[in-house]
Protein backbone atom coordinates (compact mmCIF):
# COMPACT_ATOMS: atom_id res chain seq x y z
CA UNK A 1 0.00 0.00 0.00
CA UNK A 2 2.82 2.45 0.81
CA UNK A 3 5.71 2.83 -1.61
CA UNK A 4 7.98 5.50 -3.01
CA UNK A 5 6.28 7.58 -5.66
CA UNK A 6 7.58 7.49 -9.22
CA UNK A 7 7.74 10.51 -11.49
CA UNK A 8 4.66 9.33 -13.38
CA UNK A 9 2.70 9.50 -10.08
CA UNK A 10 3.28 13.25 -9.71
CA UNK A 11 0.21 14.51 -11.64
CA UNK A 12 -2.06 12.32 -9.47
CA UNK A 13 -0.28 13.43 -6.28
CA UNK A 14 -0.69 17.09 -7.29
CA UNK A 15 -4.42 16.59 -7.92
CA UNK A 16 -4.73 14.82 -4.56
CA UNK A 17 -2.84 17.67 -2.88
CA UNK A 18 -5.32 20.22 -4.21
CA UNK A 19 -8.27 18.12 -3.06
CA UNK A 20 -6.72 17.67 0.39
CA UNK A 21 -5.86 21.36 0.86
CA UNK A 22 -9.09 22.83 -0.54
CA UNK A 23 -10.68 22.99 2.93
CA UNK A 24 -7.54 24.67 4.30
CA UNK A 25 -7.54 27.27 1.51
CA UNK A 26 -11.22 28.01 2.06
CA UNK A 27 -10.69 28.33 5.82
CA UNK A 28 -7.92 30.92 5.48
CA UNK A 29 -9.73 32.64 2.61
CA UNK A 30 -6.89 32.23 0.15
CA UNK A 31 -7.19 29.75 -2.71
CA UNK A 32 -3.57 30.54 -3.68
CA UNK A 33 -1.87 29.06 -0.61
CA UNK A 34 1.32 27.25 -1.57
CA UNK A 35 -0.17 23.73 -1.72
CA UNK A 36 -2.91 24.98 -4.06
CA UNK A 37 -0.58 27.09 -6.21
CA UNK A 38 2.18 24.50 -6.64
CA UNK A 39 2.69 23.52 -10.27
CA UNK A 40 3.66 20.17 -11.72
CA UNK A 41 7.09 21.60 -12.58
CA UNK A 42 7.50 22.70 -8.94
CA UNK A 43 6.56 19.21 -7.78
CA UNK A 44 9.02 17.64 -10.23
CA UNK A 45 11.80 19.80 -8.76
CA UNK A 46 10.76 18.73 -5.26
CA UNK A 47 10.75 15.10 -6.42
CA UNK A 48 14.45 15.44 -7.24
CA UNK A 49 15.27 16.56 -3.69
CA UNK A 50 12.79 14.78 -1.40
CA UNK A 51 11.44 11.31 -0.82
CA UNK A 52 7.78 11.23 -1.78
CA UNK A 53 5.79 8.30 -0.45
CA UNK A 54 2.38 7.31 -1.76
CA UNK A 55 -0.46 5.30 -0.27
CA UNK A 56 -2.38 3.37 -2.90
CA UNK A 57 -5.66 1.56 -2.59
CA UNK A 58 -7.01 -0.41 -5.55
CA UNK A 59 -4.51 1.30 -7.86
CA UNK A 60 -5.50 4.83 -6.80
CA UNK A 61 -3.22 7.14 -4.83
CA UNK A 62 -5.23 8.35 -1.82
CA UNK A 63 -2.40 9.58 0.38
CA UNK A 64 1.14 10.93 0.20
CA UNK A 65 3.86 12.53 2.28
CA UNK A 66 7.19 14.20 1.47
CA UNK A 67 10.37 14.42 3.48
CA UNK A 68 14.03 15.20 3.17
CA UNK A 69 17.00 15.01 5.55
CA UNK A 70 19.25 17.91 6.47
CA UNK A 71 21.81 18.11 9.29
CA UNK A 72 20.29 15.27 11.29
CA UNK A 73 16.70 16.47 10.92
CA UNK A 74 14.06 14.89 8.73
CA UNK A 75 11.78 17.67 7.46
CA UNK A 76 8.30 16.33 6.76
CA UNK A 77 5.78 18.20 4.69
CA UNK A 78 2.62 17.87 2.67
CA UNK A 79 1.07 14.92 4.44
CA UNK A 80 -2.05 14.58 2.31
CA UNK A 81 -4.97 12.19 2.38
CA UNK A 82 -8.00 12.37 0.11
CA UNK A 83 -10.87 13.92 2.11
CA UNK A 84 -13.05 10.83 1.49
CA UNK A 85 -10.47 8.79 3.41
CA UNK A 86 -9.77 11.02 6.40
CA UNK A 87 -9.74 9.38 9.86
CA UNK A 88 -9.04 5.89 8.51
CA UNK A 89 -5.42 5.55 9.69
CA UNK A 90 -3.81 6.47 6.36
CA UNK A 91 -2.07 9.56 7.73
CA UNK A 92 -0.70 7.56 10.65
CA UNK A 93 0.54 4.83 8.31
CA UNK A 94 2.28 7.41 6.11
CA UNK A 95 3.89 9.10 9.11
CA UNK A 96 5.11 5.73 10.41
CA UNK A 97 6.51 4.94 6.95
CA UNK A 98 8.34 8.27 6.60
CA UNK A 99 9.85 7.91 10.09
CA UNK A 100 11.03 4.42 9.14
CA UNK A 101 12.41 5.74 5.82
CA UNK A 102 14.51 8.25 7.79
CA UNK A 103 15.24 6.02 10.79
CA UNK A 104 18.76 7.49 11.14
CA UNK A 105 17.51 11.05 11.69
CA UNK A 106 18.03 12.57 15.13
CA UNK A 107 14.68 14.33 14.99
CA UNK A 108 11.65 14.92 12.80
CA UNK A 109 10.14 18.34 12.14
CA UNK A 110 6.97 19.61 10.49
CA UNK A 111 4.54 22.49 10.72
CA UNK A 112 0.81 23.11 10.59
CA UNK A 113 -1.62 25.92 11.23
CA UNK A 114 -1.78 26.81 14.94
CA UNK A 115 -5.59 26.71 14.97
CA UNK A 116 -6.04 23.60 12.83
CA UNK A 117 -8.48 21.44 14.77
CA UNK A 118 -7.62 18.21 12.94
CA UNK A 119 -3.90 18.17 12.14
CA UNK A 120 -2.45 19.67 15.28
CA UNK A 121 -4.00 17.09 17.66
CA UNK A 122 -3.17 14.35 15.13
CA UNK A 123 0.53 15.21 15.15
CA UNK A 124 0.57 15.58 18.94
CA UNK A 125 -0.92 12.07 19.27
CA UNK A 126 2.05 10.86 17.23
CA UNK A 127 4.49 12.50 19.67
CA UNK A 128 5.18 15.78 17.87
CA UNK A 129 5.54 18.68 20.28
CA UNK A 130 5.47 22.42 19.50
CA UNK A 131 8.72 24.36 19.70
CA UNK A 132 8.02 27.64 17.85
CA UNK A 133 5.35 29.66 16.07
CA UNK A 134 5.60 31.85 12.98
CA UNK A 135 2.99 34.44 12.00
CA UNK A 136 2.72 34.39 8.21
CA UNK A 137 -0.18 36.83 7.77
CA UNK A 138 -3.06 38.41 9.71
CA UNK A 139 -5.04 35.18 9.35
CA UNK A 140 -2.31 32.54 9.32
CA UNK A 141 0.16 31.41 11.99
CA UNK A 142 2.15 28.19 11.77
CA UNK A 143 3.24 26.07 14.70
CA UNK A 144 6.41 24.04 14.24
CA UNK A 145 6.41 20.61 15.84
CA UNK A 146 9.25 18.21 16.49
CA UNK A 147 9.74 14.66 17.59
CA UNK A 148 13.01 13.23 18.83
CA UNK A 149 13.88 9.92 17.21
CA UNK A 150 13.57 7.43 20.06
CA UNK A 151 14.34 4.49 17.76
CA UNK A 152 17.84 5.62 16.88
Amino acid sequence: MIDRAAEQDLPNILALQRAAFREEAEFVGDMNIKPMAQTLDDLRQEFGKAVILKYEENGTIIGSVRAYPENGTCYINRLIVHPDHWSKGIGTALMDAVELEFKDADRFELFTRTDHRRTRPFYQRLGYLPFKEEKVSQTLTFVYLEKKNQKK
